[in-house]
């Protein structure tokens, strides 16, 4: 379980994000919010990649502020950008890097590589340059980069906005194949339709939060008046 309590985050005295109470518990959960709602800020505060300047964020306990390396072992973030999570020339060597910084052994990493290629049906990849593939493939690639270390909950800033329709789906099947929970940032509502929970943002606070079509249905009028 992650818990938010009395979070606050400010930016330059500035809040960006106020007052957040949540329990996040369910397998798929889906964020969504205009441009500049505090979406983003909230996904970094899940593993500690942002810190809250008021309250406290626990990952099964643990304070993100206390045992922020411990959190990202449980909590692996996705980039809107691929570009900023694949670091390796090889496929195979970027989908290594992470293993050796768990500190499994030598043998066994080039296997679990290979069987999480396998797992997303993109083990022809293994080999390919990472400059060479595809906007969708590179997606996939930092995708699997994150789930081939094992964390119990995924979090995805926006991850289809730079894809198109095929391989949009391509991601979404992958997403719904998963075994660890995943809670995502995107404005693509018509992702979260299967999702088990939608928190909706609104000038920094936690405008509304419940199932999907309910929260979809009230953003889209809050749209319509902004």
């Amino acid at each position: 379980m992650i818990e938010l309590e009395n979070v606050s985050v400010r930016f330059e005295g500035r809040r960006v994000l106020q007052d957040l109470n949540l329990a996040l518990t369910e397998k798929r959960i889906g964020v969504i919010g205009l441009n500049g709602s505090g979406k983003s800020t909230f996904a970094r505060l899940l593993n500690g990649l942002q810190l809250p300047t008021e309250g406290a964020v626990t990952v099964g306990g643990m304070d993100t502020a206390k045992s922020g390396k411990d959190v990202r072992r449980q909590v692996g973030f996705v980039f809107q950008n691929p570009e900023n999570q694949i670091v390796y020339p090889i496929v195979r060597e970027d989908l290594a890097f992470g293993l050796k910084n768990l500190g499994l052994a030598k043998a066994d990493i080039p296997v679990q590589v290979e069987r999480a290629l396998e797992r997303f049906r993109l083990q022809h990849l293994i080999d390919r340059r990472t400059h060479e593939l595809s906007g969708g493939e590179k997606q996939m690639i930092a995708l699997i980069g994150v789930a081939v270390m094992n964390p119990r909950l995924i979090v995805m800033d926006e991850p289809t906005t730079l894809l198109d329709l095929r391989n949009k789906r391509r991601l979404m099947q992958a997403v719904s194949d998963m075994e660890q929970s995943v809670v995502m940032i995107t404005h693509d509502l018509d992702l979260l339709s299967a999702f088990d929970r939608v928190l909706c943002f609104h000038e920094g606070r936690l405008f509304d939060d419940g199932a999907p079509e309910a929260v979809i249905a009230r953003y889209q009028q809050v749209c319509e008046e902004c």
